[in-house]
């Protein structure tokens, strides 16, 4: 391809953009749409699944042992518990040990300050692998002889892991209907385009002008079009990201939500837009222009 012509093939695809004006809002309007939807569920997904790591990182279920037991016979439980699947290690913790956590944990409550270790019970602290296993392994520990009782969020990690899940499953959903939508918009804008100039088509044809040479104006409009909705989308998805960041700061009191930096994920966030941008409006534009170069 020339150099002349990809002038001519940007000038018209341009040209035939600014023609079409209100219909060519339409379009990049409904292409912003469509990528701000995904993109947001798509950010849930991955903040979702960011916490759910930190959870199985951090996250610790409690094993207490049987009062009956001594402290060797306790400490001689850590081989087995290390062995149970899921389990990533297991620490045993003293009752001496966890009152003087306790105490530490509540400093200016006096009540707590002289109790007697003997109230509470020796423990190991359980980190596991998987956290959508958590039940699982808190029924294979219990099951453990010397272990009395477990104790097990469950109901949190199972929210986190809700999240995920549903928004990963919108996502999905999400994307293909909305790039049909998006692709449909597209090619019915570059149809009114082509319908207009449907008698030079014609012409053009009959002079002998290649499919190619008559296509590729259509193919620069879509891109144009495209791209445009890509750059909106994800200025409008970086200033909706940094709102809502500064909301769960805001409000999370506790720090419980940790939310990825934009500045982490704006490289592939930018990616994916720009490539789905391009290809709707491209792939708009060549489902367009196909019947017109049918002979």
């Amino acid at each position: 391809m020339a150099k002349h012509d990809i002038g001519y093939f940007a000038h018209e695809g341009l040209s035939n953009m600014f023609s079409h004006g209100f219909m060519s809002f339409a379009a990049v309007g409904i292409t912003v749409a469509c990528l701000l939807i995904m993109g947001t569920f798509t950010l849930v997904a991955v903040n979702a699944n960011e916490l759910l790591r930190d959870l199985e990182q951090e996250n610790e279920i409690l094993a207490y042992v049987d009062d009956s037991y001594t402290e060797t016979e306790a400490k001689a439980l850590q081989t087995t518990l290390e062995a149970v699947p899921n389990v990533a290690s297991a620490v045993y913790i003293s009752k001496e040990q966890a009152m003087e956590d306790f105490v530490a944990q509540y400093p200016d409550e006096d009540m707590f300050q002289d109790l007697d270790p003997e109230i509470l019970r020796d423990r190991y602290a359980i980190k596991i692998t998987d956290l959508e296993q958590i039940r699982q392994t808190k029924e294979t520990v219990e099951g453990i002889p010397g272990i009395a009782r477990v104790n097990a969020y469950e109901e949190i990690a199972g929210g986190f892991i809700t999240v995920r899940n549903v928004a990963t499953v919108i996502c999905v959903a999400l994307i293909v209907i909305l790039f049909v939508v998006s692709v449909f918009i597209i090619s019915n804008t570059i149809k009114l385009t082509t319908f207009d100039r449907r008698d030079e088509i014609a012409i053009m044809r009959m002079v002998g002008a290649t499919n190619g040479f008559i296509r590729w104006p259509f193919v620069y409009e879509g891109f144009m079009m495209g791209l445009l909705g890509a750059v909106i989308a994800f200025f409008s998805q970086w200033g909706l990201y940094a709102a809502v960041t500064r909301g769960v700061d805001n409000n999370d009191t506790l720090q419980l939500i940790h939310v990825i930096p934009f500045q982490e994920l704006w490289v592939p966030v930018a990616a994916v837009f720009a490539a789905a941008g391009i290809l709707i409006g491209v792939g708009g534009s060549l489902s367009a222009i196909r019947k017109f170069l049918q002979v």
